[in-house]
């Protein structure tokens, strides 16, 4: 069974469309989800959430349909969106009293726990927050009610290095539990890097991948050669080509690839870019 499973789904909004996506999230992972700016990470995350409504396929969350089920499985998901929809005149502490009474589960040990290793301030008003601030406080809330499945847009954007390391430790906490998952948008890949176990790739609306993080990282390589060197590259290893001042760079499938030839490990950067901007013709 799958914490999340997305199957054609598809979303039509003034000037952008949601074409026939799909993708699963296992228990006991952490999904990376990526794109650029306007590619359709949010209206997923708002969909799967029931905040926006789907014109067609499905989706399920612990093997249950997302709107039948919304008020028992939304108990279980925390969720952080990149901007914070909470009355600014609210302080940490007075939230912490909030969601007390909304939460059966909520820990309130550990949401001060949380605010304490963030640095976040108790009794201040959101207003006065920084976006960091106002981004760790969202992430304690997340989490500080006991949810099985989080929902992260951007959770470490605004955030120095330290502090997004801080974060990416508690993720990793959180996921001692095998039961627990998370989907996790992020414009820093670096990140992903470190703690993803699957990266899905939204361009424009459609997936153009959704792979292990290995698979994807050890799977291709990048060579860079001039066009005379490049003869030696088998046509269907190509996935990407670019040009620059001395010759050409590819994105290659290493398993269609003689082993002796060197290539350079990618970044997930660099898939990205190939996909989107070096597509083999």
């Amino acid at each position: 069974m799958y914490a999340i499973e997305v199957k054609n789904v598809s979303k039509q909004m003034k000037k952008f469309r949601l074409n026939n996506i799909s993708f699963n999230v296992e228990y006991g992972t952490i999904a990376g989800f990526i794109g650029q700016n306007g590619a359709g990470k949010t209206t997923t995350m708002k969909l799967i959430l029931n905040l926006l409504k789907k014109i067609d396929g499905d989706i399920l969350i612990f093997g249950k349909e997302h709107v039948a089920h919304e008020v028992e499985l939304k108990s279980q998901i925390g969720v952080v969106f990149d901007e914070l929809h909470i009355p600014e005149n609210f302080s940490p502490r007075e939230l912490d009293v909030l969601y007390g009474n909304v939460y059966s589960s909520w820990d309130r040990s550990y949401f001060n726990q949380l605010l304490d290793k963030l640095c976040v301030p108790k009794y201040d008003k959101i207003k006065t927050m920084s976006k960091g601030e106002k981004t760790k406080l969202a992430l304690s809330l997340a989490l500080a009610h006991r949810p099985k499945l989080l929902l992260l847009d951007e959770p470490t954007s605004g955030l120095d290095p330290i502090v997004r390391d801080e974060v990416l430790g508690i993720l990793q906490q959180f996921m001692e539990q095998e039961e627990h998952a998370i989907l996790l948008s992020s414009h820093i890949t670096s990140d992903l890097e470190k703690i993803a176990d699957t990266i899905t790739f939204i361009h424009e609306g459609e997936i153009l991948f959704s792979e292990n993080k290995d698979d994807l990282l050890y799977g291709y390589g990048i060579w860079k050669g001039s066009m005379e060197e490049a003869e030696v590259i088998p046509n269907q290893a190509i996935i990407g080509k670019r040009d620059y001042a001395f010759g050409v760079e590819y994105l290659i499938l290493r398993e269609f690839l003689n082993p002796v030839i060197e290539l350079q490990k990618p970044t997930i950067d660099d898939i990205m870019l190939f996909f989107v901007k070096g597509r083999k013709a």
